[in-house]
């Protein structure tokens, strides 16, 4: 890519547009993500014991294992969540910067 074209992607609204809601998006999900994986490593820390007290009497299923599940569950979700709005917002903010440019 020449400098040219580079600096028309740089100085598009479109372009400042989609890194400025790209960004605060990738770091909100990043956020939520933080905090339910440290939760769940405090938790570990701080509580094993709670952690380690069976579902109920008749299983060997301990509390730890459904939230550690959910923790990975969780992380697809916010995965598909980012994905679902990158192929829809994002990607048409991207289309807008490529045809202002080619313009």
């Amino acid at each position: 890519m020449n400098d040219v074209i580079c600096q028309r992607i740089e100085g598009s609204a479109y372009f400042r547009e989609l890194v400025a809601k790209r960004q605060k998006f990738a770091w909100t999900l990043s956020a939520i993500m933080l905090v339910i994986y440290v939760g769940f490593i405090f938790l570990i820390a701080f509580a094993p014991a709670w952690l380690g007290t069976p579902l109920h009497g008749q299983t060997s299923v301990t509390r730890g294992i459904p939230i550690g599940i959910g923790v990975i569950v969780i992380s697809f979700i916010l995965t598909g969540i980012y994905v679902w709005r990158a192929n829809g917002e994002f990607d048409r903010l991207n289309k807008a910067v490529r045809q202002e440019v080619d313009a």
